[in-house]
């Protein structure tokens, strides 16, 4: 039996925006170390500090509270500088400006007490189809996305913040998403090594944690997917690497693995893989499934004392590394809205001869009303954000669609106007764009709908208030879009 109790190897989330006493007690009474926050538990600045002091409290002097703030979409605290997505920073293609956004993000996680951000994204988005990385990749060129990458990391780590580098060994090219079904990618060892796997390798000696990936590699491990494989896990990343860094778990509530393993299951086979941590949401009910899996599972010998003993020496080492305890940051953050809204800019792309219409223009301005949040992403913007970009022009008319991919473009009426098509959604459009022609596409959201779309097209690849900004000046003719799209895309 280990000397320590395996609820220090379980990470879990927390319900609302302060730390109620019932929470409280039960992170203490099972020993908890770990908690990663969610949109829903981010209030105002203010309540997001005193959640954070009242979690360090609970969790003690070696916390680790983690977040996913990539940048882009994923973004899950809003009133600090919005980064953007890795493949606009890919599109300007400066590591010094990507090394600054990953530092800038850290300053701003840390103002709060945040230790651990699970960033930057490694996966190699080479599958335009790919319905849940898209834009959160920096390339379709591995090297691009090690490069870059490995500038955002030393960002990062610089201003005190730990990374974790995801989704390993990468989910790049997948046609499904794991938080929905369990994906196959059905590659040999050297294709892996030649895309996906590079990014890893690369950064390996670099990052201080890897988030896996529920993915099933079948000519690595048939059975298994990555998260419980101890042939990725314990051959490739440990044994052929020499990686002794924090391995956490994806989420075990995604359905690639709660469907076919369960909590209690899941929990035990990551830690018999060579992982570190599993992340266990839910109900505090569910969470104990897994932690009293785990206990269970070295009370009985499955798990061996050693294999938790190094596990939590990579956990203690991580948050020794980079403390939970909040820094202000207010010498910095006014430079940092600055830094974050430069590099939307930058990455801004015209594709197709795009060019912005004249201000005196009649334009008809086709657009989705709203979009719900996809569970990954935050919810995209409003038709109203879409339409204040033209607010500039003298004639631009609306119309407002319930469902952009229903638009029959044969209603679209040819009278002279300008027919400007913007996006706000996150999933491809399909075949029901065939015969769509606008005028001007403009992308807010899923830079490969351009492939959907014959046509001049502007791609911002998001659509935080830096990259909306960026787009409002290119229309209004006072910025220029000097972004490259990655190979697959131009």
């Amino acid at each position: 039996m280990s000397s320590f109790d395996p609820g220090r190897l379980v990470m879990v989330d927390i319900p609302g925006t302060s730390l109620d006493a019932g929470t409280a007690d039960f992170l203490r009474a099972q020993k908890i170390r770990a908690v990663c926050l969610f949109r829903k538990n981010i209030g105002t600045e203010d309540e997001v500090k005193a959640l954070m002091r009242d979690l360090i409290d609970v969790l003690g002097p070696e916390a680790l509270i983690g977040i996913d703030q990539e940048g882009g979409a994923v973004v899950r605290v809003t009133f600090l500088p919005q980064p953007p997505s890795a493949m606009a920073l890919g599109a300007s293609g400066d590591a010094a400006r990507a090394e600054g956004v990953g530092a800038a993000v850290a300053r701003g996680l840390k103002s709060l007490g945040i230790n651990w951000n699970f960033a930057p994204v490694l996966d190699v988005n080479n599958n335009p189809a790919n319905p849940v990385i898209g834009e959160r990749s920096f390339s379709s060129d591995p090297a691009e996305v090690a490069r870059l990458a490995a500038a955002w990391m030393r960002g990062s780590l610089r201003e005190g913040v730990a990374c974790c580098v995801k989704h390993f060994p990468g989910h790049g090219d997948t046609h499904v998403d794991s938080h929905h079904a369990l994906p196959t990618v059905d590659k040999s060892r050297a294709e892996l090594d030649a895309l996906e796997l590079a990014p890893f390798k690369a950064l390996a000696a670099h990052a201080p944690a890897v988030m896996t990936a529920h993915i099933v590699y079948p000519q690595i491990d048939p059975e298994r997917p990555a998260t419980l494989s101890p042939a990725l896990i314990g051959g490739i990343l440990r044994r052929d690497w020499g990686y002794d860094g924090v391995v956490i778990t994806d989420a075990l509530m995604m359905k690639a693995v709660a469907e076919r393993f369960g909590y209690a299951k899941s929990a035990v086979m990551a830690i018999e893989a060579g992982a570190d941590m599993v992340l266990a949401q839910g109900s505090p009910e569910e969470q104990l499934v897994a932690i009293n899996a785990l206990r269970e599972a070295f009370a009985s010998g499955r798990l061996t004392a050693a294999q938790g003993e190094a596990a939590n020496r990579r956990l203690d080492a991580l948050a020794a590394a980079y403390p939970a305890r909040a820094v202000d940051d207010a010498a910095h953050r006014a430079a940092d809205h600055a830094l974050v809204a430069d590099a939307w800019a930058a990455g801004l792309t015209a594709l197709r001869g795009a060019a912005p219409p004249g201000l005196g223009t009649p334009l008809r301005v086709i657009v989705q009303g709203d979009v719900p949040t996809d569970m990954v992403s935050e919810a995209g913007p409003t038709g109203r954000q879409a339409v204040s970009l033209f607010s500039a022009f003298k004639d631009a008319q609306v119309q407002m669609v319930d469902d952009i991919a229903r638009l029959d473009w044969a209603t679209v009426p040819q009278d002279g106007r300008l027919n400007v098509l913007v996006s706000t959604r996150r999933a491809r459009y399909g075949q029901a764009a065939a015969g769509w022609r606008p005028d001007l596409h403009l992308t807010l959201w899923n830079p490969y709908q351009a492939l959907d779309v014959a046509g001049p097209t502007v791609v911002t690849w998001g659509f935080a208030p830096g990259a909306l900004a960026a787009a409002q000046a290119w229309l209004e003719g006072r910025a220029q879009a000097a972004g490259r799209a990655p190979q697959g895309l131009q």
